[in-house]
C-alpha cells in the first residue's frame, strides 16, 4: 500500500498501532467443517476458516473483503462491513 500510494506511512504507523490494541486469540478450527463449507460455497480454505470461527463462536465477521462477507451471509452469519 505505501509502495503503490495507497497509504502514508503516517497513516500506516497509526494502522499499526490501532492493531495492537486488537486483543487476539489463536483458536482451532475444525478442519471437517471447513472442507464443508469449502465445498458448499465455493470459496477459498482461508476465507472458510474465518467463516467456521464466526460460526463456531458467534462472533459477528469483520472484513473488507465483499466476497467473504457475502459467503458469511449465505450461512446467516452476523457481518460488520468496513467501508473504504
Amino acid at each position: 500500500m505505501l509502495k503503490r500510494h495507497r497509504i502514508s506511512l503516517a497513516d500506516a504507523q497509526k494502522a499499526i498501532a490501532v492493531y495492537k490494541q486488537i486483543p487476539i486469540r489463536l483458536v482451532d478450527v475444525e478442519l471437517e467443517e471447513t472442507l464443508s463449507i469449502v465445498n458448499n460455497l465455493n470459496i477459498y480454505a482461508y476465507d472458510s476458516y474465518l467463516i467456521r470461527c464466526s460460526q463456531k463462536y458467534d462472533a459477528p465477521l469483520l472484513s473488507l473483503d465483499s466476497g467473504l462477507l457475502r459467503a458469511a451471509k449465505q450461512l446467516n452469519i452476523k457481518v460488520i462491513e468496513v467501508v473504504k
